[in-house]
């Protein structure tokens, strides 16, 4: 009879950080550099657009002697009646034996992750003297990024927080914040920056060294023009087809990396580029730049861009270590199957 460890949200809460996330994301990314970490092809269907909809995603670590899947879904209409607006499940496996090892409840897992890369963007092709960070949306990717990145530019001084549908009020400013802090507590840091809502995108722009997106629009939000040399960008919200943050011309002016380059072609912030035939390849892709085979930023005029669709392989990654950590402290519930 087959055990399989199962993870519950409130279990993988205890054991769970953004150092371990940012960890186990750069693992993934570099597995994937070194030909031991597949992407294989996503699922995506629809319900009702933009509202909502599931993907399948997998893949295997072959170091970590491990493949998966990770079923998400988005319902919009969720928050009405009090449940989780995203739902994600992930199921791992021994890839030598094909036995499943771990059930975990992913939601929590998917955004430590989401963050992490989002920051890990920034380590490897911002300026490092960056101090001005925007952050394009206010919903839980927008949180888990900033949180992450805060602890990787611990000299950042300002976050603009902007949201296209309207201004922050006071108290989602103060919530916001809080949330973020609490993030950073988890991993024996602290905020030192000063949080602002702004109202006006194209101005902070201009006055922006990151800037992070992290929206559902299918517009770009960010005009080539505004857009100062040395800016990067780690593009988080397009991850299905139709999806746009930032204007396509930025490509032709930027180096550009991908976490996987077909991904992002598909379905990823290049996709307008690609189609437009404006661009024809990434620069690279990030696992290339953590295993030192390509260079990134070459000067400090450079724009840089870091096209994120996010890769059950970040997820795998991070499972793995909050298996191997459950077990230590003994959390979690083992079952038959």
């Amino acid at each position: 009879m087959t055990k399989i460890k199962v993870l519950s949200k409130s279990n993988i809460k205890k054991i769970i950080n953004l150092k371990m996330a940012i960890k186990a994301v750069e693992e993934a990314y570099k597995q994937k550099s070194d030909n031991k970490g597949e992407v294989w092809p996503l699922v995506f269907y629809e319900y009702e657009h933009n509202v909502f909809d599931l993907d399948i995603r997998s893949g295997n670590l072959k170091d970590s002697n491990a493949y998966g899947l990770k079923m998400i879904s988005y319902n919009e209409n969720n928050s009405k009646i009090s449940i989780p607006v995203i739902n994600a499940t992930a199921l791992i496996f021994n890839d030598r034996t094909g036995e499943p090892l771990a059930l975990l409840n992913a939601e929590t897992i998917t955004s430590y992750r989401t963050g992490a890369a989002a920051a890990i963007g920034a380590k490897l092709l911002a300026r490092k003297n960056s101090k001005t960070l925007l952050i394009v949306g206010s919903g839980n990717v927008a949180k888990y990024s900033t949180a992450a990145t805060l602890l990787l530019f611990p000299k950042i001084e300002n976050v603009y927080i902007y949201n296209s549908k309207r201004i922050l009020e006071k108290k989602e400013l103060s919530q916001f914040k809080k949330e973020v802090e609490s993030l950073l507590k988890e991993s024996n840091s602290s905020l030192t920056a000063k949080m602002n809502s702004v109202k006006d995108i194209k101005e902070i722009t201009a006055m922006s060294d990151i800037i992070i997106t992290a929206t559902p629009s299918e517009k770009a939000l960010i005009k080539e023009e505004w857009v100062k040399t040395g800016t990067h960008f780690s593009c988080m919200g397009a991850g299905t087809p139709g999806k746009q943050e930032i204007d396509e011309r930025l490509f032709t002016k930027a180096r550009f990396f991908a976490d996987d380059q077909k991904q992002c072609f598909d379905q990823g912030e290049a996709q307008y580029a690609y189609k437009n035939g404006l661009i024809s390849s990434f620069d690279g892709e990030i696992g290339d730049l953590l295993t030192n085979k390509i260079e990134g930023r070459t000067s400090d005029s450079d724009i840089t861009i870091f096209d994120s669709t996010g890769l059950f392989l970040q997820d795998l990654a991070m499972s793995l270590e909050l298996i191997d950590e459950s077990n230590k402290k003994n959390i979690g519930t083992e079952i038959d199957l």
